[in-house]
């Protein structure tokens, strides 16, 4: 069986935000097939594809319907067989247009004639294989996982932490995919493992996931004594990877640095499961598991939803919208970002969709900052928030340059702490984008 040990290292900061997985014992289900999906070119972090397909072509399921030249981009596929009706533009998180192409589905849902089970030999063969399967981060941060894959001759690579913390409210999807397919989980590590050639793996979980924590500990695999279930801590933001690697290794990632600079890569569950599956049955990414909850949405549920589904069509299969609702967030209620429109697509890394009343979804009120230091001991990047909002409200350059804006997570911690409620990360990602635009 898996080794389970049990973490007390825990980092500096963060916040204990509520729990709320109430859906955490809801299998999933499937949604049917839409009638209309908008799949964006632009689903991840990195160059967007450009559209393969035009108006009045016939797609069919698994289709490569977007491509970049960039390596730092991932492919997008067709999740649904049908007719292309327009290649339209979708304004995106960050306010940019992006393309996407429509499709009326048929209900078919025929398999394109390319996919198969993919056979490789070599590493390099693996990593085009990961790339050609449009895999990017499931954990909600959408970077290409054939780039965090290519580890640089430079580099080595002894540990493989495997992220099953999913440290937000609500959002159990993650939680699900190991209830539900823990082998795939266990598969899929033992693909990377040659992959990467690391020694050891560590699985990381928050200890109020029990069940969970059991699962994984009680499968007996080829590569078990080289694999770690670690029981961690519950605190916000555990699931970051910074926080992760230190809690897990006590390594620490310098600023401006990735993990891969101390010798650890990052995977979400569900990304890894994904990898097994797609190595048996060649199809690409598809579908996501999308945790469906909130005080507004009258059926809460884990959802097995076709990317490029409108967000109406989901809450509608989940028993529609309660009267009172006043926010969509897609994703978590720390990091999440409220959409304008629930016409909006699933995504690739849409892991959850939160239906906010009134009460819950109300910004309150701002006051003046009391300097009492709450946003200083919550950020666990040591970082200033209160002059990070200051000067990024003054839009002061020099200052967010010199308080580090740029290392600021977006966590949310320091928002959530604030005595006077003061909206430091919304200030903090407006200080970014002024940064950015000074230095292009």
């Amino acid at each position: 069986m898996i080794n389970l040990r049990i973490s007390k290292r825990i980092f500096k900061g963060g916040a204990a935000v509520p729990h709320k997985k109430t859906t955490a014992d809801c299998e999933t289900i499937k949604m049917d097939v839409p009638e209309k999906v908008v799949i964006p070119m632009l689903q991840h972090i990195g160059a967007p594809c450009k559209p393969l397909v035009k108006k009045g072509d016939v797609v069919k399921v698994g289709q490569l319907i977007g491509q970049s030249d960039k390596f730092v981009s991932a492919p997008v596929h067709s999740s649904v067989s049908g007719t292309v009706t327009n290649i339209v533009n979708l304004i995106s998180s960050s306010g940019t247009y992006i393309e996407a192409v429509e499709i009326q589905t048929d209900g078919k849902q025929e398999i394109h004639e390319s996919i198969k089970p993919p056979v490789y030999s070599t590493n390099a063969e693996l990593l085009e294989l990961i790339k050609q399967s449009g895999l990017v981060g499931l954990g909600g941060a959408g970077f290409p996982t054939h780039v965090k894959l290519s580890v640089p001759d430079n580099k080595k690579i002894d540990i493989l932490i495997i992220n099953g913390a999913e440290c937000e409210p609500y959002i159990t999807s993650d939680y699900r995919e190991i209830l539900e397919n823990s082998w795939n989980i266990v598969s899929g590590i033992n693909i990377l493992m040659d992959l990467l050639k690391v020694e050891k793996v560590l699985i990381g979980i928050e200890d109020n996931k029990p069940e969970a924590i059991k699962i994984l500990s009680d499968i007996e695999a080829t590569n078990d004594d080289k694999i770690d279930v670690v029981q961690l801590k519950t605190r916000y933001p555990q699931g970051a990877e910074k926080m992760l690697i230190y809690s897990m290794t006590g390594r620490k990632v310098p600023p401006g640095k990735l993990p891969m600079d101390v010798g650890v890569v990052v995977m979400n569950v569900s990304s890894v499961s994904f990898i097994a599956e797609y190595i048996k049955t060649g199809i690409p990414l598809i579908k996501k598991r999308v945790t469906v909850d909130g005080p507004a949405v009258n059926k809460p549920a884990n959802v097995e939803v076709y990317i490029g589904t409108p967000l109406i069509d989901v809450f509608n299969f989940c028993g529609g919208l309660k009267e009172n609702v006043s926010k969509i967030i897609m994703g978590g209620p720390m990091m999440g970002v409220a959409q304008s429109s629930l016409d909006n697509p699933v995504l690739k890394n849409t892991n959850a969709l939160l239906a906010l009343d009134e009460r819950s979804g109300r910004l309150p009120d701002e006051s003046a900052c009391i300097r009492c230091g709450k946003c200083v001991e919550a950020c666990p990047m040591n970082l200033l928030p209160l002059y990070l909002n200051q000067n990024a409200l003054r839009e002061n350059i020099e200052e967010l340059k010199k308080f580090h804006v740029m290392d600021c997570i977006e966590c949310g911690s320091c928002s959530f702490v604030c005595p006077a409620k003061r909206r430091l990360v919304q200030s903090i990602r407006l200080g970014k984008a002024l940064l950015r635009k000074s230095n292009s």
